[in-house]
């Protein structure tokens, strides 16, 4: 038994560095994934449709991690940075929206109010999304149709950047503005229609004043996102989360929330100089590049 020692020791030594490259990779793809999320969430370009062609074109799926519980960790990182970019408005939204509640659902002629009731308007085309998600799921493995959707990204973000916005803001937009804006954030669900871009594009056809607009597209993403997060949850306890997975989950969050608070600040910036057309540009290429490569 002796001459296996030296086998049994080199296969060890073999074992050890295949699992520590295992766990670099591990860490990598939470920390690439989490910088995807977090730009591609707030900046006009579709974070699903990145997050798809990304482990589909560098095959991550080879690396041991709970999917379900990274994805939630990701949606929970762009979440605190949205809340954190608009603090002031998330406690002026709860103060209101509980005081609206108490004074028996009545307005009272104040924007705030009417503000939490648009939001809640926007947000319930998304009941919808429950009858698309075998479609949706679909989508997330066609590259070609990704592509598409990013060419559809790119049209949009083209035909909106020569809208100079309108005078609406909460006080005078109507209920039926804030449908159509989330009608908008329902095609968005598909990978490659970017969800901030084509919220805000609906928010500018509809007459919004640029700011407004941007500020009632990350709004109503909080009740969204939560939502996706809740709806999440039951397949989260069906997964196999360890401690070795819980730090590459953390360290997505993380760099998904660090960068999310950035991309905010980018777009809030950008909007006043109105400068999507590169966004529509940019989606325009990766969309064709997509299509080129899931034919090839």
């Amino acid at each position: 038994m002796w001459y296996t020692l030296p086998i049994l020791e080199q296969y060890s030594r073999f074992a050890g560095v295949y699992n520590d490259v295992r766990c670099v990779m591990t860490y990598l793809k939470a920390i690439l994934l989490g910088l995807v999320q977090g730009i591609a969430e707030f900046l006009p370009i579709s974070s699903s449709g990145h997050l798809a062609l990304v482990q589909a074109l560098l095959d991550f799926d080879q690396y041991n991690v709970n999917a379900v519980a990274f994805d939630l960790m990701l949606h929970l990182g762009t979440l605190v940075a949205v809340v954190a970019a608009f603090w002031q408005d998330v406690k002026t939204l709860v103060a209101e929206g509980l005081r609206w509640i108490l004074d028996g659902f009545r307005l009272r002629n104040r924007p705030a109010r009417r503000l939490v009731v648009l939001i809640l308007i926007a947000t319930l085309p998304l009941v919808l999304g429950a009858l698309l998600e075998g479609y949706v799921e679909s989508a997330f493995s066609s590259p070609l149709f990704i592509g598409v959707a990013l060419c559809f990204t790119a049209v949009l973000l083209w035909t909106a950047a020569k809208h100079s916005g309108g005078r609406k803001t909460e006080a005078d937009a109507r209920y039926s503005d804030a449908l159509k804006v989330g009608l908008m954030q329902l095609i968005a669900l598909f990978p490659g229609v970017s969800r901030s871009g084509s919220t805000i594009c609906g928010g500018l056809f509809c007459g919004f004043q640029k700011d407004f607009a941007v500020r009632f597209a990350f709004l109503m993403s909080i009740p969204a996102v939560c939502g996706a997060v809740v709806f999440k949850l039951p397949d989260l306890f069906h997964g196999a989360m360890t401690a070795e997975l819980a730090l590459p989950c953390l360290a997505g969050f993380v760099t998904s929330a660090l960068f999310g608070y950035l991309a905010i600040f980018t777009v809030r910036l950008l909007m006043k100089k109105n400068s999507f057309r590169w966004f529509s540009v940019y989606c325009l290429c990766a969309g064709v590049i997509a299509i080129v490569c899931s034919i090839l």
